[in-house]
């Protein structure tokens, strides 16, 4: 196994219900599906740990490009092959991307923004929720920038319909989860959108995967972002 548990490395399980747990890192006690075969379990606060470090990066950013700026992040200590923090760090690399192709918001404050809504969403909510916390991600990135809010009218649609666009990406593909597929797959959907719905030219590039020799769960061939298939021309 390469990463799964933080603590020993084993492979994660998920139960069928809640229990409750104690994190192994702050001690906190709260109700989870998701712990380790050996019974460990640290709680999505603990996990991304450093996550704030984002803000910094992305202000002083200025690639216009989404799958660039995230891959950066996606380097930094604090970020886990798979994890919540994905779901802060969608929404901030677009957010920062289209500041920098000429969107008209407050980077900082919007950054701000996105680290409370995206720490919302619990990690395992792929599976659990039916909605991918990066296709979510992708939509609370609308949202933002929309400013949508419950009586909004276009912003509202706007924002469902991206988190849609994104999610309908994914499941396309199928599992089991992988939060850099799924990241990568939200992030090109957005890029997209904006440009339909916004007029703001983001860049984009072709995404080749470096992290499959990372995931237990890779799914190798079928994933569009797949050496294997770059390589081959497929």
């Amino acid at each position: 196994m390469r990463e799964e548990c933080l603590i020993c490395k084993a492979p994660l399980e998920y139960l069928e219900s809640d229990i409750l747990m104690e994190c192994e890192i702050c001690h906190k006690q709260e109700s989870s599906k998701t712990r380790c075969i050996n019974g460990h379990y640290v709680c999505s606060e603990c996990h991304t740990q450093g996550l704030d470090s984002i803000i910094k990066l992305c202000l002083e950013e200025s690639s216009k490009n989404p799958i660039e700026i995230i891959e950066k992040m996606m380097s930094m200590p604090f970020c886990h092959m798979h994890g919540p923090e994905h779901h802060v760090m969608v929404g901030a690399a677009l957010l920062t991307a289209y500041k920098n192709a000429g969107g008209e918001i407050d980077l900082h404050s919007a950054l701000i923004e996105m680290m409370s809504r995206g720490k919302e969403v619990p990690g395992g909510s792929c599976g659990f929720w039916g909605a991918c916390g990066a296709g979510i991600s992708s939509g609370m990135f609308i949202s933002i920038i929309s400013k949508s809010t419950p009586l909004a009218n276009e912003p509202f649609a706007l924002s469902h319909k991206m988190t849609s666009k994104s999610l309908a990406q994914i499941g396309e593909i199928g599992g089991p989860r992988c939060c850099k597929r799924d990241s990568f797959l939200s992030i090109l959907a957005a890029v997209d959108f904006v440009k339909e719905h916004f007029g703001i030219n983001m860049e984009r590039t072709e995404v080749v995967c470096s992290y499959s020799a990372q995931n237990n769960q890779c799914i190798g061939k079928r994933c569009p972002f797949s050496r294997v298939n770059h390589l081959s021309g497929k």
